[in-house]
């Protein structure tokens, strides 16, 4: 069992002062199962009221607007949370009939087997998912395949954006979490394993020590379908423990970014994040 404390900062520095912005940011941890969330407050600057919801996925939103003109927007996410699970595996073996028998029955698992342009396997990369498949369990499949994947991307910082597609950061063999996430989620989808994009935060010590404030990553990882959903992160190529917590999901980035929005006035603008994270 892990208590972590959570701070995340996403600042905004526009070019010229902007006369309004509309916004939504995705910074809440889910509070359920083997993740209980103690304490969540997000706070605006400048300081205006956020209207909370729920996506279709399941993710907490908060959605606020600033009508009037400011040249800075600062979000801060405070949260606590208890983790409970231990390293996910598989179990009982299930079969990729069973789980395509499933998909058809559930919008869930249907939509996790949907390609998106971000996440659209290269057809090498199908054809050695293709290669590692068996039929009979899929979890160990599935493990075969993330792992493989994954090996074959170098994590490099700063040679792709959040818009990069699965097929560019395969033909570099570099990326970041969630470039590495997409590639993965592609393969499995290539065979007719449901998977789908986590996006939340990781704790970057595997022996973490109490009291003491790190900084933190807000991390990308993966789940996969074999019975149940198993998660996996193909960055360090672990399953998923207590150092992790999860934020929300869906089929790609697209579906949950930190932060999204608009704003009124002419030119561009900077952004700067940044996770503490605590052992409590």
């Amino acid at each position: 069992m892990a208590r972590l404390r959570i701070t995340h900062t996403i600042d905004f520095d526009y070019e010229s002062q902007i006369a309004a912005s509309y916004n939504e940011v995705r910074v809440s941890p889910y509070g359920f199962g083997e993740q209980m969330l103690l304490s969540h407050q997000v706070s605006v600057d400048p300081a205006v009221r956020t209207r909370e919801s729920v996506d279709c996925f399941g993710t907490r939103v908060h959605e606020f607007e600033i009508q009037q003109p400011h040249s800075g927007l600062s979000v801060r996410a405070d949260s606590t949370v208890v983790v409970t699970r231990g390293a996910q595996q598989p179990q009982e073996p299930i079969s990729l009939k069973e789980v395509t028998r499933r998909s058809r029955l559930d919008l869930i698992l249907a939509e996790s087997l949907t390609c998106t342009p971000l996440t659209a396997a290269p057809d090498e990369v199908a054809e050695l998912a293709s290669g590692l498949v068996d039929r009979h369990n899929v979890g160990a499949s599935a493990l075969s395949i993330a792992q493989e994947v994954a090996s074959r991307i170098e994590y490099v910082p700063g040679v792709t954006t959040v818009h990069s597609k699965a097929y560019e950061v395969w033909e570099q063999g570099k990326g970041v979490c969630q470039d590495m996430a997409h590639v993965v989620i592609g393969a499995l989808r290539s065979v007719g394993i449901p998977a789908r994009y986590i996006s939340g935060y990781l704790h970057p010590s595997k022996e973490p020590e109490a009291g003491v404030t790190v900084e933190g990553e807000a991390h990308a990882w993966i789940e996969f379908y074999a019975g149940k959903w198993i998660g996996f992160d193909p960055t360090t190529a672990t399953m998923i423990g207590e150092r992790y917590v999860m934020v929300g999901h869906g089929r790609d980035y697209r579906d949950v970014p930190p932060v999204r929005g608009v704003y009124d006035g002419v030119g561009g603008s900077k952004m700067d994040a940044k996770v503490e994270i605590t052992l409590l």
